[in-house]
C-alpha cells in the first residue's frame, strides 16, 4: 500500500492536532505516495534502527519518539540525529513518529500501561480543555434525519462512550429571498414560514471543515443557517495521564514488586512509603512530573511515571508514592500497542517489532 494510507489511518486514531506544541510527530522523512511493503516499529529511531530496517527490507520506521525535534541546519554527520536522517534518506527509508498525539489519546500509551498493570475503571488524569465546539443549525422537518445522519457520519455527536448525541427542538423559521435566489421552498420576494427543527451537536474542533461540508451537502436550503460555539468543556477522550484502580488493594511493597515485574523495570526510584495500601493508581508514560498535582487531586495512592528530578520528589509530601521507573521502561509497550493497532486494520501488511533495545540508560546492578 501507499505510505499515506498507513499514516492517514494512524492520524485518524491519534490526530497530529493533539500533539504538544514542542513535539514533531508525523512524517519526518519520506514521500507519502511511496509504495511500502513492510514496516519496522520501535520506541526510538537510532542508527541501529535504520540499519535494522535496511537489513530486514523495511520501507518505513514507525517510532514513538521523533528523531527530529528542532530544525536541522546542517547535514554533515556530526550528530546522531543528522546521521540517522542522512542514512534513512540515502536508503529510501521513511521515518514516521507518533508521539504526544498518541500519549494524549484515551486508548493510547497510558491505556497500555494500565492494561499491563491490570488496572480497571480507567479514565484520563488531565483531560484537555477548549478543543470541543458546538454546531447549531436549523433544518426543515422533512430533512432533519438526513442532516443528523450526515453530521454524525462526519464525526459529530460523541460524548464519552456515547455516540449520535444531539438536542432537537421544533420551531418556526422565516425567510424571504431576493430576485437572485432559487429557494428550496417558497418564492423569491415573498416571506416564507417553515416548520423547522433546531439541531445542536458537539464536535472536536479539528473536524470543523469536514462537518460543515457534510452539513451543506445534506441540507436542502440554498443558504444554510448555522451557529458555531467554542466550548471550555473537557474532552474526556483526549488528555494526559490516566488513573485506574486495582480490583483488590495491595501493600505498597508488594505493588512495587508487581510494577517491577510487569513493567520490566530494573530500578524503581520512589518516595518514602506511606504505610497505606494501594488502590488507586495514576500513570503517565515518559516524563510525567507535570501531572503530580492532578494525581494527588484524583486521590491516587501511587503515581507511576519517569524523569522526576530530585527536588520534585519532595512535592509528594506523603500524600502518595511517586514511582519513577525510567523513561524507556514506562513507554516500551508502546511498540506492542502500535503493532496491535496496525495489525487490526491492515491484517496482511508486514510489520515487525524491533529487536534492538534503544534505551540509552544502562544499569550497574
Amino acid at each position: 500500500m501507499k505510505l499515506s494510507q498507513l499514516t492517514a489511518y494512524l492520524e485518524s486514531l491519534a490526530p497530529l492536532a493533539y500533539q504538544e506544541e514542542y513535539d514533531n510527530a508525523g512524517l519526518i522523512v519520506g514521500q507519502p505516495e511511496r509504495e511500502i511493503y513492510q514496516a519496522l516499529i520501535s520506541l526510538d529511531c537510532t542508527e541501529a534502527i535504520v540499519d535494522e530496517a535496511i537489513a530486514t527490507n523495511c520501507q518505513v520506521i514507525i517510532s514513538h519518539h521523533p528523531i527530529v525535534f528542532r530544525g536541522l541546519k546542517k547535514f554533515n554527520g556530526k550528530t546522531y540525529v543528522e546521521r540517522v536522517v542522512e542514512k534513512a534518506i540515502c536508503n529510501n527509508i521513511a521515518i514516521y513518529a507518533i508521539h504526544t498525539n498518541l500519549d494524549n489519546m484515551m486508548h493510547g500509551v497510558n491505556a497500555k500501561i494500565c492494561e499491563t498493570l491490570g488496572l480497571k475503571n480507567c479514565r484520563l488524569l488531565a483531560p484537555k480543555h477548549n478543543i470541543l465546539k458546538k454546531l447549531v443549525t436549523y433544518v426543515p422537518v422533512s430533512h432533519a434525519d438526513e442532516v443528523r445522519d450526515a453530521l454524525f457520519a462526519a464525526g459529530a455527536g460523541n460524548i464519552g462512550n456515547y455516540g449520535e448525541v444531539s438536542f432537537n427542538a421544533t420551531g418556526t423559521g422565516t425567510f424571504k429571498g431576493n430576485e437572485y435566489t432559487d429557494p428550496y421552498v417558497g418564492e423569491p420576494g415573498k416571506r416564507h414560514v417553515e416548520n423547522e427543527i433546531r439541531i445542536e451537536t458537539i464536535y472536536p474542533a479539528i473536524l470543523e471543515s469536514k462537518l460543515l461540508m457534510a452539513l451543506v451537502l445534506a441540507h436542502p436550503y440554498e443558504e444554510v443557517a448555522y451557529d458555531l460555539y467554542t466550548l471550555t468543556n473537557q474532552h474526556q477522550q483526549v488528555g494526559a495521564g490516566m488513573i485506574g484502580e486495582l480490583e483488590t488493594p495491595i501493600e505498597e511493597e508488594a505493588f512495587l514488586f508487581h510494577i517491577k515485574e510487569k513493567m520490566r523495570a530494573h530500578v524503581i526510584r520512589h518516595t518514602e512509603l506511606t504505610g497505606r495500601h494501594i488502590k488507586k493508581v495514576a500513570v503517565c508514560g515518559g516524563a510525567g512530573g507535570f501531572l503530580l498535582k492532578q494525581a494527588i487531586a484524583a486521590g491516587a495512592d501511587i503515581f507511576i511515571t519517569a524523569d522526576f528530578k530530585y527536588h520534585d520528589f519532595f512535592d509528594a509530601e506523603g500524600k502518595l508514592v511517586i514511582a519513577d521507573i525510567g523513561h524507556f521502561e514506562s513507554e516500551q509497550f508502546t511498540q506492542q500497542l502500535l503493532y496491535e493497532i496496525i495489525r487490526k486494520k491492515f491484517s496482511t501488511f508486514a510489520i515487525r517489532l524491533t529487536e534492538v533495545n534503544t534505551n540509552p540508560v544502562k544499569y550497574f546492578i
